[in-house]
């Protein structure tokens, strides 16, 4: 009966490199019984007489991988009969690393090596490993259909993670959505879908923004800066923020309001060249489908399309403010709703072949999407609670 030391000897010597036979010649065993051990413990099959490792194991980890020190602190702790807890204490991991390492790297016989632990992690780490949405056609066909419908890759794992708390198989990351549509070689999903995002790119770019110039004839208008707390901290709703989407040339527009605290959205049908009096009458019908309580305050970015503020303020009893010029980040609720819209309403397209049924359904579509500020609660969720709290 050979002892755990000479077990662990000979386990340490073919990951260092060693053959089975060289390992079993430095200990004086047989070969056969290294490659029990070696099987025993957790080891890929291989030949007698040939080294299973391909290169020596290394002691070092990074970042979140465990070191090899920290598995021969973990392979100390279980021999002792220490609780996990503990063990996770002395190394400075969490309790979840030390079971998780385990339940991972226990061999056959039930043994925790650290030598074969760090030499199994490393052959891991090494491997190709199958991409998810390869390897599940499902996942892969609802990621599709809901950037169809113009959802984000990081809403789409939000969902995913939320509708399936318990189930790997149905997770995946927003990065492995954004590889699937940009990296050349993980062609899991269609080629058009990235320009089904809100950027409409075919190659991920970084991030840049540019004020946008406009007019300021409001200069006895009520300012942002005037606006009361409450819009600031969205804890009462009924404040709302708007602009215009405009089309090809400047000629069409869309008119676009969204609430603040819900992020419910209104769309204006402006099948004119959305003059101020067409604005106005706009808003003034749609909005005036809301309860009072659900028109607090208008904020808008400074365009001559509000030309008529005065009359919007007296028909639905609410104040208009006006943002800082070339400031449209004060309205950012607005901005990013025009964002999602986008998806629909393609930059350079007509904006006038779109009626009013068809605003109508756009707008239902973007208000029963989950969203991550609402805790997943959809605009249309949220609204409705509010009202049913009035009532």
């Amino acid at each position: 009966m050979y002892s755990v030391a000479v077990r662990d000897a000979a386990l340490a010597a073919v990951c260092a490199g060693a053959s089975f036979s060289r390992a079993a010649a430095m200990l004086g065993v047989s070969d056969d019984i290294v490659s029990v051990w070696w099987r025993d413990s957790g080891g890929v099959p291989a030949g007698q007489g040939l080294s299973p490792v391909s290169e020596p194991i290394r002691p070092g980890g990074s970042g979140r991988a465990l070191t090899l020190e920290e598995r021969v602190e973990i392979q100390a702790g279980v021999r002792a009969g220490e609780r996990q807890r503990a063990i996770a204490e002395r190394i400075g991991r969490d309790q979840s690393v030390v079971s998780r390492e385990l339940a991972r790297h226990r061999g056959a016989d039930g043994s925790y090596r650290a030598v074969m632990a760090q030499y199994a992690a490393q052959r891991d780490r090494r491997r190709v490993k199958p991409f998810k949405l390869d390897t599940n056609r499902q996942l892969a066909a609802q990621v599709e259909e809901w950037i169809d419908e113009g959802w984000s890759p990081r809403l789409i794992a939000q969902v995913l993670e939320r509708d399936h708390p318990d189930d790997q198989t149905w997770r995946v990351s927003h990065e492995t959505i954004y590889q699937a549509l940009y990296v050349q070689g993980r062609g899991q999903l269609r080629q058009d879908l990235a320009r089904q995002l809100s950027t409409g790119r075919v190659s991920r770019k970084s991030r840049a923004s540019a004020a946008r110039r406009s007019p300021s004839p409001f200069k006895e208008a009520l300012v942002i800066s005037e606006r009361p707390a409450q819009v600031q901290d969205r804890a009462v709703p009924g404040h709302w923020e708007g602009d215009l989407i405009l089309g090809a040339g400047g000629v069409s527009a869309i008119g676009t309001l969204v609430e603040r605290s819900t992020r419910f959205a209104i769309l204006l049908h402006l099948p004119g060249r959305h003059t101020a009096d067409e604005v106005a009458a706009a808003m003034i019908r749609e909005m005036s489908r809301l309860p009072s309580h659900l028109r607090r305050s208008i904020t808008w970015d400074r365009g001559t399309e509000m030309a008529d503020y005065a009359e919007i303020q007296l028909e639905l009893q609410a104040p208009v403010y006006f943002c800082d010029p070339h400031s449209p980040w004060q309205r950012g609720t607005n901005e990013n709703t025009n964002r999602l819209l986008r998806h629909w309403f393609a930059k350079g397209s007509d904006l006038s072949a779109w009626d009013g049924p068809a605003l109508q359904k756009i707008a239902d579509t973007l208000n029963s999407r989950p969203r991550p500020t609402l805790d997943l609660k959809t605009p249309a969720q949220a609204l409705n609670e509010h009202l049913l709290k009035a009532a």
